[in-house]
């Protein structure tokens, strides 16, 4: 039998000289990327993702039907490893059998039905692919831009890995070969239908078909690394070093001071080899699934930017580059991506919440921004310059001032509590008021109901009044690191200032910015969100249940839901109110943006390109008389919507404290 060895032997060696020699490339470019300090996971938290992630399939089993596909074709080839290791020892011996399993007849069970399955799922992923292929969905289909030609070609690799392994299996159990005894069915079945051309001609089909099972399995082994499925040797590894929350804070540059800037100096990113390391492995890593693209509100809205395209670009700029200083290399934008792309993101994350392994799509858009905006002083539109000096000369994005911070508690029917030069112990919260409920007439409304509400409830609380500025999160989000940063530390130097303990804020950017990004800058507070609070009052019985009639929609804000993974207390303050919830088909971590985050606010926007009126369309579909949101920019997209959707004022958009508010019996 030693006739068999040579070709499978020769394709192997080939395959793993070229598989070896991308690897080490591949790894030369990640490595070249800057330190990143940030993925400091414990062991145990990295294990878990191993655990959850890849070999538990989660985040790819959501996807129903292509997600238990690819779980089958996943599952199928780690079981299936037994077959390969059972192939090359055919190559030198016909009984060969795997070390302490031997000829045990569950394996060969076992080893014929995950072959079944594995073919199910190729079916499956063939059906899908035709099924939504771009020349008949367009851009709707979350294939467009992709290379179909290499899926195609894999699909069939694939096949043909499981197709000449049954085939050479069932030869051999003709000839009492095949080492799994008799519950291997399917391959006995193969070989029934051989037995028709006799002896001579199973044994000939035993040979070929294992020389051909091992070629194939080696072509597939070499051609992996030069392709999209690349994601299958760096998806662990990318996955391992993700984030221990997936939308985490974005990362800060230290001591980002104008005085101290020199020629070293990296302002976000222009250059490829400006990336971290990690986001050079995230670009390796990407699947071309389009799962991010499907979910995008820019994309669905008919702008230029796809997350995935996006992240192909980039790819495709790190490996048409040789690992070179970054001074050498070519500016990102325009060269590589135009800049009408990275103004378009809102910075959901919906795109990151998606990915099947663990891409951070908007770090990097981020970073392309700071380099525009503080390298290149490129900004999308005037209006972003209007916002960004009114943050740095007004301490606002409105460009209002500080002057008319405490005008919204006017009228309130009591005294607000203003914190002076220390705030009193007897306060429970500063109510972080932010520049949308002090200066946008509909957010007002919002922080004077929970003012209201909070009064009612016996929780005393006291604002900053004209010490309090923007936290800087839409200059962060616009790309000016350099005045969130100014922004953050006159903040923090206030908080600490004053003695604050725990902030409540109805503002989900600010809660995120003063709770999630500030301590990088070395700000650490108790930020909660007002729909926390307000679910625990009514939990405790500080407030009372409502008896609200009619059908209400909740839309999960963003940077509430997703960023923060704040969706049941919301709920539990609308089920406060003795109003019907009507989910959206959208909803939790799945909710879609209204269009105001990534500081896109503060842009210009075509009105057939407005994000807001995609989620309008959705809430009113549901019939509900009233929109509830938990975020002051939130409500204010959404109102628009309805208005421009709406002749008549049928329905509302409110706040969960309004509603609440007004279930009590109040205004």
């Amino acid at each position: 039998m030693l006739s068999r060895w040579p070709i499978g032997v020769a394709a192997s060696l080939l395959a793993a000289a070229l598989a070896l020699a991308r690897g080490r490339a591949l790894g030369r470019l990640i490595a070249s990327g800057r330190p990143d300090p940030t993925r400091r996971s414990s062991g145990w938290a990295r294990l878990r993702r191993e655990l959850v992630e890849v070999l538990g399939q989660r985040r790819l089993l959501r996807f129903t039907v292509a997600g238990a596909a690819h779980a089958l074709v996943f599952w199928g080839f780690i079981v299936l490893l037994a077959t390969v290791i059972e192939a090359y020892g055919a190559l030198f011996s016909p009984t060969f059998a795997i070390p302490l399993i031997g000829h045990a007849p569950a394996l060969g069970l076992v080893e014929d039905l995950f072959s079944a399955l594995v073919l199910v799922g190729l079916v499956t992923f063939l059906a899908i692919r035709l099924a939504r292929r771009p020349a008949r969905e367009g851009r709707r289909s979350r294939f467009f831009g992709s290379h179909a030609a290499v899926a195609y070609a894999l699909l069939t690799m694939i096949f043909l890995v499981i197709g000449t392994l049954l085939v050479f299996r069932g030869a051999a159990s003709l000839d009492g070969h095949l080492p799994d005894g008799g519950l291997a069915y399917l391959s006995r079945a193969v070989g029934s239908l051989l037995a028709h051309g006799g002896h001579g001609f199973a044994a000939r089909t035993e040979t070929v078909a294992l020389d051909a099972n091992v070629v194939v399995i080696a072509a597939f082994l070499a051609l992996v690394p030069y392709t999209k499925h690349l994601h299958i040797a760096l998806a662990p590894l990318n996955i391992a070093f993700g984030r221990d929350r997936r939308l985490g804070p974005l990362h800060s540059t230290p001591d980002l001071d104008p005085e101290h800037f020199d020629e070293e100096t990296l302002l976000g990113v222009g250059q490829i080899a400006e990336f971290s390391w990690k986001q050079l492995l995230d670009f390796a890593t990407c699947t071309e699934c389009g799962r991010c693209q499907s979910v995008c509100p820019a994309w669905a809205s008919g702008k230029e930017l796809s997350p995935k395209l996006l992240v192909m670009e980039l790819r495709d700029e790190l490996f048409a580059a040789p690992v070179v200083a970054p001074a050498a290399g070519r500016p990102i934008v325009p060269g590589v991506i135009s800049p009408e792309v990275i103004w378009a993101c809102t910075t959901c994350g919906a795109c990151v919440e998606e990915c099947p392994v663990d891409i951070e799509h908007v770090d990097a858009i981020i970073d392309l921004r700071r380099h525009q905006v503080m390298s290149e002083s490129a900004l999308p539109d005037a209006s972003a310059a209007t916002m960004l000096r009114n943050v740095e000369s007004r301490g606002d994005p409105f460009g209002v001032g500080a002057a008319a911070r405490l005008e919204w508690a006017a009228d309130l029917g009591f005294e607000v509590e203003v914190v002076g030069e220390v705030i009193d112990p007897a306060v429970e919260y500063l109510l972080w008021v932010g520049c949308a409920g002090a200066h946008d007439a509909r957010a007002r409304r919002t922080v004077r109901s929970l003012a209201r509400l909070l009064q009612r409830a016996g929780v005393r609380f006291a604002v900053l009044g004209r010490q309090e500025r923007c936290t800087g999160d839409p200059a962060r989000r616009m790309g000016n690191e350099f005045l969130f940063q100014e922004q953050a530390r006159a903040n923090i130097e206030t908080l600490e200032r004053v003695g604050v303990r725990k902030v409540v804020t109805t503002c989900p950017h600010c809660l995120n910015t003063i709770g999630s990004e500030y301590p990088a800058l070395g700000g650490n507070f108790t930020v909660v969100h007002h729909s926390e609070l307000l679910a625990d009052l009514v939990a405790a019985g500080r407030l009372p249940v409502g008896e609200l009639a009619g059908r209400v929609t909740y839309h999960d804000p963003c940077y509430l839901g997703r960023h923060q993974r704040i969706f049941d207390e919301p709920r539990a303050v609308l089920a406060g109110t003795g109003a019907e919830l009507v989910e959206l088909e959208r909803n939790r971590e799945r909710s879609f943006c209204c269009g105001a985050g990534g500081a896109r606010m503060w842009l210009e926007e075509p009105v057939e390109q407005r994000v807001n009126l995609l989620r309008t369309d959705e809430a009113l579909a549901t019939g509900s008389s009233v929109v509830a949101t938990a975020c002051p920019y939130c409500r204010i997209m959404l109102d628009d919507g309805v208005h421009a959707r709406s002749a008549e004022d049928e329905v509302e958009v409110l706040d969960l404290a309004e509603l609440l508010e007004r279930s009590l019996g109040g205004r």
